[in-house]
């Protein structure tokens, strides 16, 4: 990671972990509360968002603007400004913010940064377990009960080997992408659902080998990426194309497998 990126790396991650200690104490306070949340689709569909939502992306945006007021911001909540910048911050402030609701501890905040529009860095924050994943420059680590180590993918190579999970078979579309996920599921070995943005963690983790997902923004992904390719993974879209812009997501911890299931969910 040469250049002014590579020079800036260990500050600008610095900052990141320190924006995840910010947001965390504006969310932890509403977390299992009984909080309400306003439906962001009225009568469209439901998309949930609450006060602890807005009130995390407020105290990052205050921040950035602090530290930083020549960067760009991608949030869920607020939406993008200083586009153009040669740095651009992604967030969303809770990925997951029906688990949040539920009480599950499925969610995490994700604070993702590119340089020129390629991603340098990713932090996924999860304060009620105590538990952050994040990538450093050629690497990524965790930190939680069990302490503090470096996060790998396991090899995997065959679909019927793999541990499958997708956040909801209600983010595909009837159709292709419904079918497409039920061919995949149908030969894993095992799938199982609900994990949202931690899902992909324990991809790097090594503890699940696939993940698949449709319908994702940047801000569900970004700060995911770096995280999972530092791991040893790989994660693009379905056709093939990097994956921190959104859309149909692929994630898998093995190439193989990688490529085994792109190409059935081309077929």
């Amino acid at each position: 990671m040469a250049g002014k990126s590579g020079e800036r790396f260990e500050e600008l991650l610095d900052f990141a972990h320190e924006l995840a200690r910010l947001s965390a104490t504006s969310i932890l306070p509403h977390f299992r509360t009984g909080i309400a949340a306003d439906n962001k689709l009225g009568d469209k569909g439901f998309d949930p968002v609450t006060a602890a939502d807005r009130a995390a992306e407020e105290v990052i945006r205050s921040a950035l603007a602090t530290r930083y007021p020549d960067h760009a911001i991608i949030g869920e909540e607020f939406g993008a400004s200083g586009q153009g910048a040669e740095y651009g911050w992604v967030i969303d402030p809770i990925d997951g913010t029906r688990s949040f609701m539920m009480g599950l501890t499925t969610w995490g905040t994700l604070i993702g940064l590119s340089h020129e529009g390629v991603p340098l860095l990713g932090v996924v924050n999860q304060p009620f377990t105590g538990e952050r994943f994040w990538c450093e420059r050629k690497q990524s680590r965790y930190s939680g009960p069990g302490g503090d180590r470096r996060l790998a993918t396991r090899p995997c190579a065959r679909l019927a080997d793999a541990i499958f999970s997708t956040t909801s078979p209600d983010l595909f579309q009837p159709g292709f992408e419904t079918e497409r996920f039920q061919a995949v599921k149908a030969r894993a070995r095992m799938t199982r659902f609900g994990g949202d943005c931690i899902a992909y963690c324990l991809l790097a983790m090594g503890q699940i080998d696939l993940v698949i997902e449709a319908g994702l923004k940047t801000y569900d992904i970004a700060a995911i990426v770096p995280i999972i390719e530092r791991a040893g993974g790989v994660i693009t879209t379905w056709d093939g194309e990097p994956a921190a812009g959104g859309g149909r997501i692929i994630a898998a911890g093995d190439r193989g497998l990688h490529a085994e299931a792109m190409r059935m969910l081309a077929e």
